[in-house]
């Protein structure tokens, strides 16, 4: 499995796309935290995370994991809202009361939260766009997989952003909330995360530095009535690999 250390998220637009959400509503005597801040308000913090990070405690005595650092920051409780994998890279919510947390579970489980993620796949998909509604189950040891018969019903839309020679660089938009869904989805069809250490060839998946999905882009409504899109810039070694692609590569196309 890939070595993955935490790494500091990179700041400013998200290539191909509009800047990040600034923070909102923070107060002048806002603590500063160990990841940036995309969105923030008295009820809703959004950061920016790194990879190698988990995102909750993976064990009782579990002290570096996000939640755990942003609480000591802040110096009071915050609750997990959704969650993003260690290896993924992006933007991540938390609510800072419980009755917001309340507000975004049900927001969630009526499909009123719209996530985009970028991902780069070995292979090239030559469809434009297309869905993905194969049910999944869990099959042990944490892995994912299709069943058809006995699993949760899934769907993934993508559309592809960029081709390279043996790469595509994909918009991902996942329409149900299944563990490790994107992952699966696009291996199910023949086209694994570059990276990847759990879904694909393993010897392949361990020569990139990285797994190669990235949560870019969330859209929620809040509590007072407003939706909002928060959006997480790419980190270095995401951007450093598509740009590695573009030049190696010079006649890539980008829809």
């Amino acid at each position: 499995m890939n070595s993955q250390q935490p790494e500091p998220p990179a700041q400013g637009p998200i290539p191909g796309g509009a800047a990040a959400t600034p923070p909102s509503d923070l107060p002048a005597a806002f603590p500063p935290l160990p990841y940036p801040v995309l969105f923030s308000n008295a009820q809703v913090l959004a950061i920016n995370k790194p990879i190698g990070v988990a995102a909750i405690p993976e064990g009782a005595n579990d002290t570096i994991c996000l939640r755990t650092k942003l609480e000591a920051a802040l110096g009071t409780k915050i609750f997990v809202v959704h969650r993003l994998d260690k290896d993924v890279s992006g933007v991540i919510i938390f609510a800072r009361d419980a009755e917001t947390h309340r507000f975004l579970n049900l927001q969630f489980s009526e499909r009123l939260v719209h996530k985009t993620y970028l991902a780069l796949v070995r292979g090239v998909l030559n469809r434009a766009q297309g869905k993905i509604p194969t049910p999944l189950r869990e099959f042990g040891s944490g892995r994912m997989g299709v069943d058809r018969e006995h699993g949760k019903p899934s769907v993934t839309r993508y559309r592809v952003r960029e081709r390279f020679p043996a790469h595509t660089l994909l918009e991902v938009e996942p329409l149900t909330g299944r563990r490790h869904q994107i992952r699966v989805h696009l291996y199910s069809i023949g086209f694994p995360i570059e990276g990847d250490p759990r879904y694909g060839d393993v010897a392949q998946q361990r020569a990139c530095p990285r797994l190669m999905l990235h949560a870019a882009a969330i859209a929620l409504p809040l509590p007072g009535g407003e939706t909002v899109r928060i959006e997480a810039p790419m980190p270095a070694t995401f951007q450093k690999i598509l740009a590695d692609l573009r030049a190696n590569s010079p006649g890539s196309l980008r829809d």
